[in-house]
């Protein structure tokens, strides 16, 4: 939810149950780190590549505890999908949330997948009224601010056991891999599923490799049966599940084997 402008963090079940019960939450007010992405994206490049290597620059606790705010020309041109991806995986640097600031993009995607028919409390700007751009106060207070140069940043892969461990694609060299995996609440959207099935579109899946698909949830599937990606991606030779964490959290459905390597969507790639 940090990527609709929200604070959102993660808890366990007794946190939640309290919550529930009581209507009540004890939390420390976590500082902000603010991160400043100058510049255009080059192809390929993505709201993935943008947190992978804001994470293989600050370590996996460089915002421990804060908030990282995202901003800048790049991320404004983000769509709403990568900017789920980024907010996401804020937590991957010890993030208790991340968070984008409120545009007319996030304003349309509320309106189309939200109905405030009956939501009285609402802003006014999300029943309707003009939008305007909404930025972070003038008086905000940051810990830290980081900004990088995108045009020079290209696709990143986190390599093992560690999401800061990341190289530029550029570094990585040809590797045997048994197993694709794209999916996972991080890069199981309908953005990402575009994108593979233009490069699935007339290929065939390599008779040694083992690719699994899984769309993030059922209105995705859904949305990529009715524009024939699923299709596609059965046609190269891909194996396409229904909506599930599946191998992300190591407990079914394309759980490798020992000495086995996997490409993944997924947001971390510890030790199986």
């Amino acid at each position: 939810y940090g990527a609709l402008g929200a604070f959102a963090t993660g808890m366990g079940s007794t946190d939640i149950a309290v919550a529930m019960a009581t209507g009540e939450i004890w939390m420390k007010v976590p500082q902000t780190i603010k991160f400043i992405y100058h510049g255009k994206l080059s192809k390929w490049v993505s709201g993935k590549d943008l947190i992978l290597y804001t994470i293989g620059d600050i370590g996996v606790d460089g915002a421990l505890y804060s908030v990282m705010e995202f901003s800048g020309e790049a991320v404004d041109e983000l769509p709403m999908d990568g900017r789920f991806t980024m907010a996401n995986m804020a937590i991957e640097a010890g993030a208790k949330a991340g968070i984008f600031n409120v545009d007319d993009k996030t304003k349309e995607y509320v309106k189309a997948h939200v109905s405030l028919r009956h939501c009285e409390s609402s802003p006014p700007s999300l029943r309707g009224a003009s939008a305007t751009k909404q930025s972070q106060c003038k008086a905000a207070e940051y810990a830290k601010i980081i900004e990088y140069d995108v045009s020079k940043i290209e696709p990143q892969v986190a390599f093992p056991h560690l999401p800061s461990n990341v190289k530029s694609i550029s570094q990585v060299g040809d590797i045997k891999l048994d197993q694709v995996f794209i999916g996972s609440c991080t890069n199981g959207r309908l953005d990402d599923l575009r994108v593979a099935a233009k490069l699935f579109k007339g290929r065939k899946v390599h008779p040694e490799l083992r690719c699994i698909i899984i769309p993030g949830s059922q209105q995705v599937y859904l949305d990529a049966l009715r524009e024939g990606l699923i299709e596609t991606f059965i046609e190269a030779g891909a194996v396409v599940s229904t909506p599930t964490c599946g191998p992300c959290l190591g407990g079914h459905m394309g759980v490798l084997a020992a000495g086995e390597r996997c490409l993944a969507t997924t947001n971390r790639n510890f030790v199986g």
